[in-house]
């Protein structure tokens, strides 16, 4: 006989109930987490996704219905009606732990087989298993706490906004693909044979045309897509929050923005961030910490010594300046004593990573100093050397030259984040806000012998730097502004051109003739001729937000359905073969792979 609740009505969820529900008559539905038999007392953990709570079912008071229990099994679906009592044995580590609930009728609504892994806290299974069985992994609670998180910090996200005069617009999934930076994922039209729809890495279009519409501010929580690598931070498919505002400057996009995340992080975290937040330009940021998303939650600056080495004995820093490089490097207070040689040894293999040719280090003993380039170097150039990088006795000194700028950034930028985890110098209570300002507004591709847009092609100039576009666009700085937490980008942003012929000038800086502009963005740049106002906006990552906020490293964790490296669903097994009906319908035909003995042939022709 197949039980139902026909006739139940749920009074309160498993972990809501407390010590003044005792006496009080209950139903409940849930999964078991636990069932222990005690002889004649048969005792339930009843989970749903408040939490338990402890069922209890006495042989004494109905021996059929303890029967019945004994025949429960995990994962079984049930409902349970009783009455709330005072437990004998209390728990004080479960929030329902000063009750249970007298069965005094189950009903078993679903059984279950035995699952792949046990449905616990902190369960140390392998990440593909909890991916396949994803909905048997949401039931454990540590999971499921985040998704909860979510759906609450999206209903604050949007009552924020609404407050602020923000009238929230969706924009489409299907739209025409205007490749520029990140892969688009194409949709096929069946009704329009060779052509394809992209769906949105972002709706940054939309939302220009709906400042030019009079909307004024706009908001959305938008589904967005771009066809790149993964890491642990970064999904294909990904949640932000997307905004855009009229007749403003960048001053008042940080304000209102900045208002959002102090109450986010008041809220649900209790904590009080100051406003406003830190500022720091791109250069500097670079300068001092290699990053255009510095982490500030410890010391470790970057010094630039390209100067005070210029022209020194070794010549591993020498040959770098000369070819137009840098020499810099950080400084490790009493690292003396916490790094070996085989550490730093592994630190010149790390940066190697970020194609750095390897690290110079010095160590600062009390009473002597180990160097990887001292005796290159007269005794007088390693002193001016060490007294530029502020170091003292018991510090090291951990140095990149090489002659492409970037490698030194990058390198460097990644070692200090890297010594911070290892000597655990990172205090992970501190949030440090901080906006990047003043970034780059192009950069020239050498691939394709032209420049791209750092942010997008829509992306206003700083007005200073407006004559830098006839002479030297590569210096010319932009009007964009990154909000960084802790190492992490949360979102961007930019005020926007909206002058027609800076708009044209910008598509003509990036290399496209007028007939590319007019077929990649037309429909944008007839927009802007019927009277466009000032507007700029900003794109929160949603995920990495949650992430965040919820103490995580891994922004899957806050992902009902993530992918993983290779973007595939393990679950569902996405993506998949379709029927050659559906291919036919769409005048699609899959190219097969050659064969890699043929290609080896071809090549030795």
């Amino acid at each position: 006989m197949i039980e139902t609740i026909s006739g139940l009505k749920r009074t309160k969820y498993c972990g809501e109930f407390r010590e003044s529900d005792i006496g009080t008559a209950a139903t409940v539905f849930g999964w078991v987490q636990k069932v222990r038999n005690l002889g004649g007392l048969i005792f339930i953990d009843l989970r749903d996704r408040t939490g338990l709570v402890q069922v209890v079912f006495d042989e004494s008071v109905d021996k059929a219905l303890a029967d019945k229990a004994f025949a429960v099994r995990g994962e079984y679906v049930l409902a349970v009606v009783g009455t709330v009592r005072k437990r004998e044995m209390v728990n004080d580590k479960m929030p329902t732990g000063q009750i249970e609930i007298l069965a005094s009728e189950l009903r078993i609504l679903s059984a279950a087989k035995t699952p792949p892994f046990e449905i616990v806290e902190n369960s140390n299974v392998n990440d593909e298993l909890r991916l396949k069985y994803r909905y048997l992994d949401l039931r454990r609670p540590d999971v499921a706490k985040n998704l909860l998180l979510r759906s609450r910090v999206y209903t604050a996200v949007r009552d924020y906004y609404a407050e602020n005069g923000f009238v929230e617009v969706e924009t489409p999934l299907l739209m025409k693909s205007t490749p520029e930076g990140a892969r688009d994922y194409l949709v096929p039209s069946r009704v329009h044979p060779g052509k394809f729809y992209a769906l949105p890495q972002s709706p940054q279009q939309y939302k220009q045309i709906l400042m030019l519409a009079g909307f004024d501010r706009y908001i959305q929580i938008a589904k967005c897509l771009r066809d790149e690598d993964l890491r642990a931070d970064r999904q294909p498919e990904f949640t932000q929050i997307d905004l855009e505002m009229s007749f403003v400057d960048r001053e008042d996009v940080m304000a209102v923005n900045e208002g959002l995340l102090k109450r986010l992080w008041k809220d649900f975290l209790d904590v009080e961030v100051p406003t406003p937040f830190r500022r720091m330009t791109y250069a500097e940021a670079m300068l001092r910490f290699g990053s255009d998303k510095p982490d500030l939650r410890f010391e470790l600056e970057i010094v630039d010594v390209t100067e005070t080495v210029r022209g020194c004995g070794f010549g591993v820093f020498t040959s770098a300046i000369e070819a137009g490089g840098a020499v810099r490097g950080i400084r490790v207070p009493g690292g003396f004593d916490k790094m070996s040689r085989k550490e730093i040894d592994s630190l010149g293999e790390y940066v190697k990573t970020y194609r750095a040719k390897g690290l110079a280090w010095a160590r600062l003993g009390a009473d002597s100093t180990t160097s990887s380039f001292a005796k290159f170097m007269a005794p007088e150039e390693m002193e001016a050397l060490l007294s530029a990088l502020g170091a003292e006795k018991g510090d090291v000194v951990l140095l990149v030259a090489d002659a492409k700028l970037g490698v030194v950034e990058a390198s460097l930028g990644a070692l200090r984040c890297e010594v911070a985890r290892r000597l655990g110098l990172i205090d992970k209570s501190r949030w440090e806000f901080l906006w990047v300002t003043d970034f780059p507004l192009l950069e020239f591709d050498e691939e394709e012998n032209r420049y791209v847009a750092v942010h997008h092609p829509f992306t206003a100039p700083m007005d200073e730097d407006l004559p830098l576009l006839d002479t030297d666009p590569g210096k010319a700085r932009a009007k964009a502004y990154d909000c960084v937490l802790n190492g992490y980008e949360l979102g961007g942003g930019s005020i926007r051109i909206y002058n027609t012929d800076l708009q044209a000038r910008m598509f003509e800086l990036l290399g496209f003739t007028k007939e590319e502009a007019e077929k990649r963005f037309g429909f944008l740049l007839e927009a802007f001729s019927y009277g466009a106002p000032p507007h700029g906006g900003l794109a929160f990552g949603f995920d990495r937000l949650l992430m965040l906020m919820a103490g995580e490293e891994d922004i899957r964790t806050v992902i009902a359905f993530p992918k993983v490296q290779n973007a595939s669903e393990l679950m569902s097994g996405a993506p998949d073969e379709v029927s050659p009906k559906q291919l036919e319908e769409l005048g699609i035909c899959i190219a097969e792979a050659e064969d890699d003995d043929e290609d080896d042939e071809e090549d030795d022709d």
